[in-house]
């Protein structure tokens, strides 16, 4: 990303209504006065669509906005078709596109017809952890059993993930690296249709959320091995007749030396999108943090409660970035 959207994005945020509650007389001037688009950067039943969705209903249930919305899925091109739709026309406060990191990680990678600072940062609202997951028949209980295995036959062992170069092949790769193994990589369209192939044995492991594979989880048709985070996950009530999110191993203790690795939540108005708008859409985003369907929303899906906006987005934005971009540099998946 160039440092001129780095820092346009900084100004954006800081000089503008980012950071303004709710209740200010800039976002109290403005109110959508027309429906509204949800754009999904991902095919349904991923995580990226049940964050989308989830919101939508809390909104519509809670009438926080008064207008209706329309969600629309657009995954194709590892989300590019959504940015693609997203993007235009500059200064449309009416089209709200709900991502992850690949706002601003795609265009590093990718040749697109748009570009991040083609997007006004809105907020992250929660962070998604990554889970390795196996089929529930597998033979591999543990993260280093299955990581033994890989070793011993690189090349053969289907790691599923959603879409190419996105975040799900990203940490394939560091796996890779940190354990000295070779997966081969399977792209599909979202989260939630790796999980359904991994149930049925198509592939042999993959790195979704939580969210996208519990229900596979609760039915016994996959497993989960251990978790990449620094600490275990919440405690909360069981998931399966004898584990709960917090009974997972992190992969740190498992064998696999990679502490962490999350993926954001986040939100985005067009380039150009009124100031006041952007305040207008934070404060209903915070209202919808109040509800307790979004807090049963984070339970179940086991994500980190941890809303950004403003300045702290953008930093957090360019932290993220920089990791990502050593990966995109030794596997050569970068742009010129």
């Amino acid at each position: 990303m160039q440092k001129a959207w780095k820092l346009a994005a900084i100004a954006t945020v800081v000089t503008g209504a980012l950071s303004l509650p709710f209740d200010s007389a800039s976002a109290a001037d403005w109110k959508p006065s027309q429906p509204i688009e949800f754009i999904v950067t991902a095919g349904p039943g991923g995580g990226t669509d049940n964050f989308a969705r989830t919101i939508q209903s809390i909104v519509t249930k809670y009438k926080l906005i008064d207008q209706p919305i329309v969600v629309l899925n657009k995954g194709g091109g590892s989300g590019a078709e959504g940015f693609q739709y997203g993007k235009s026309p500059a200064g449309d406060a009416y089209k709200i596109t709900f991502a992850t990191n690949n706002e601003y990680l795609l265009p590093l990678i990718a040749k697109l017809s748009w570009k991040g600072e083609d997007f006004t940062p809105v907020a992250s609202m929660a962070v998604d952890e990554f889970i390795l997951w196996v089929n529930g028949k597998s033979e591999y209980k543990t993260a280093k059993a299955y990581i033994d295995a890989v070793k011993a036959k690189p090349g053969t062992f289907k790691m599923g993930g959603s879409q190419s170069k996105d975040t799900d092949q990203t940490l394939t790769m560091e796996i890779s690296n940190a354990t000295g193994t070779r997966f081969l990589y399977v792209p599909f369209k979202s989260g939630g249709e790796a999980a359904v192939q991994l149930a049925g044995g198509h592939i042999d492991s993959n790195t979704n959320n939580p969210s996208e594979s519990v229900g596979q989880w609760k039915g016994g048709l996959v497993t989960p091995l251990c978790v990449f985070s620094p600490k275990r996950l919440a405690p909360g009530p069981k998931v399966t007749e004898t584990m709960s999110w917090s009974d997972i191993p992190t992969c740190a203790e498992s064998g696999i030396p990679i502490e962490q690795y999350q993926q954001p939540r986040t939100v985005w108005l067009p380039k150009g999108a009124p100031a006041e708008a952007v305040a207008y859409y934070v404060g209903v985003l915070e209202k919808v943090r109040a509800t307790p369907e979004w807090k049963t929303y984070i339970e179940r899906s086991a994500q980190t409660d941890r809303f950004l906006t403003g300045a702290a987005f953008s930093s957090f934005i360019q932290s993220d970035e920089q990791k990502a971009r050593k990966v995109f540099e030794q596997e050569g998946w970068l742009v010129h």
